[in-house]
């Protein structure tokens, strides 16, 4: 009976590392996004992007808090939490997808890589396929990425007035290193 158990715990303890270690994860990701006129240009940047990979079944999840953005006008901040993302309704931007590649997770490499699942900005799903890369290096994982959100198709209305100072499409940059989750 005592081998059935010590057998049991060993398994159990064999499939947690197993599972665990499919799982990469970082809380401080970053995501960068720029938005180009004429008149103005306007970027800002967030550092505590929650990234998940599962690389079993090539699963990614990466979400933000909206708040987390800053910018270098304190202003600009508050008119993209309050007006344009309404972040108090909408507090999160989520991407859930699958790479399409067959990657080895186990051998050092950068592999380019599309990634197909929905985008979710101011309450509106879309769904998307994004152009990346990953780089494989000692155990670590790195995430790249580079896309257009158009504002119009997760209905972010811009005042008229502002309409010349608000890109129609913003330049989204994804960057994050994920380690083994323990």
């Amino acid at each position: 009976m005592k081998n059935i158990y010590l057998y049991l715990s060993v398994l159990f303890m064999l499939v947690s590392v197993t599972t665990s270690a499919q799982i990469y994860s970082t809380k401080d990701g970053k995501i960068d996004f720029f938005s180009k006129t004429p008149v103005e240009d306007i970027e800002a940047h967030s550092g505590v992007v929650v990234v998940l990979l599962n690389t079993k079944t090539n699963d990614v999840v990466v979400q933000v808090n909206n708040t987390s953005f800053q910018f270098p006008n304190k202003l600009m901040q508050e008119h993209f939490n309050e007006k344009y993302m309404e972040s108090e309704q909408y507090p999160t931007s989520t991407f859930k997808g699958k790479i399409a590649q067959v990657i080895d997770y186990s051998k050092n490499g950068t592999y380019d890589v599309t990634v197909t699942g929905t985008l979710t900005i101011h309450g509106v799903t879309k769904e998307r396929t994004i152009p990346g890369k990953l780089i494989v290096k000692d155990g670590t994982i790195q995430l790249l990425a580079d896309f257009m959100v158009k504002v119009v198709d997760h209905k972010i209305q811009v005042p008229k007035l502002v309409v010349a100072k608000i890109a129609e499409e913003i330049s989204v940059h994804i960057d994050a290193v994920l380690k083994p989750r323990q």
